[in-house]
């Protein structure tokens, strides 16, 4: 049983799935704040979040499957993917295709269930990120750029997942869906090409040059510290539109400049610790910023 579980994990790339329902459970409570505030909820509906974290997930999972189902040869290539279960042998690529559909078909139902976008949305990502991104990874660096748009769905999907059938959609509601996604949008590109960095060596077994030069030089490394630059005032746009504070730009600036730093500081020694410097303050950063977000949107 523990080695199915592992396998399962494995599979569905667990750690990137649950940041996945994380980015959308925050912002679909922020998103029923608003219908509160405007009077058109008596309250947050847990029964609508509930659904969109398991429909989230399922979906998730069947786009991280079918990645996988693409990739099964050349995972078998690198030393961080080889122990998955299709690359290892474990499971057949077709007990993986049967898996992926059951989860995505299952996950978009129950995604359609809160509202039509929002199904749409959720068909739309799995078609981007395992059909547009996957095979693109081969081919050139503008695969960050692909893989980065349906990274970018999850805030907005939960967003929109709030507000549920409801009709009255006020401007305010656009803005705050698009500043969502376009936040998450742009942190994709200093926490991929770090990630693309550190992992350079074990990717060239598999034919992926991700960073925007396919190689870690200097240009590579600028484009990760304006990248990491251009984040601060992206993360400035929810003050500057109304629904964030002060607690939210101080913690945005603040946490920002300890990236830009770390990114500034791989540009000038050029080696992998820098990297992995980049690439764990990515991890820290969106959370911590979602979740003061929605502290500050909720008081």
């Amino acid at each position: 049983m523990k080695q199915i579980l592992g396998d399962f994990s494995k599979l569905i790339k667990f750690r990137l799935t649950f940041l996945v329902v994380f980015s959308a459970s925050i912002t679909f409570l922020m998103g029923s704040k608003m219908q509160v505030a405007r009077g058109d909820l008596p309250g947050i509906d847990w029964g609508n979040w509930l659904i969109l974290i398991v429909g989230g997930f399922f979906v998730t999972a069947a786009a991280n499957c079918f990645n996988e189902i693409i990739e099964k040869d050349l995972d078998k290539l690198m030393s961080r993917t080889k122990d998955r279960p299709m690359p290892a042998g474990r499971m057949t690529t077709g007990q993986g295709l049967v898996m992926g559909l059951v989860m995505g078909i299952l996950g978009t139902w129950l995604l359609g269930k809160l509202n039509l976008e929002t199904g749409l949305l959720s068909v739309f990502s799995i078609l981007l990120y395992a059909f547009a991104y996957t095979p693109m990874k081969r081919k050139s660096p503008i695969a960050v750029f692909i893989g980065a748009i349906p990274g970018a769905l999850p805030p907005l999907i939960g967003y929109l997942a709030a507000l549920g059938h409801s009709t009255s959609f006020a401007p305010q509601d656009y803005n705050i869906a698009i500043i969502l996604f376009l936040v998450q949008f742009v942190w994709q590109f200093p926490h991929f090409w770090s990630i693309a960095w550190v992992l350079e060596e074990d990717y060239s077994k598999a034919g992926f040059h991700l960073l925007p030069t396919g190689k870690p030089d200097k240009v590579s490394a600028m484009f990760i510290v304006v990248s990491a630059m251009i984040m601060i005032p992206v993360s400035l746009l929810p003050t500057i539109y109304g629904f964030g504070g002060f607690y939210i730009a101080a913690v945005s600036v603040i946490a920002g400049l300890v990236w830009l730093w770390y990114t500034i500081k791989l540009y000038q020694n050029m080696d992998l610790p820098s990297a992995r410097k980049v690439m764990f303050t990515s991890f820290f950063y969106l959370p911590l910023v979602q979740l003061v977000l929605l502290f500050d949107f909720i008081t």
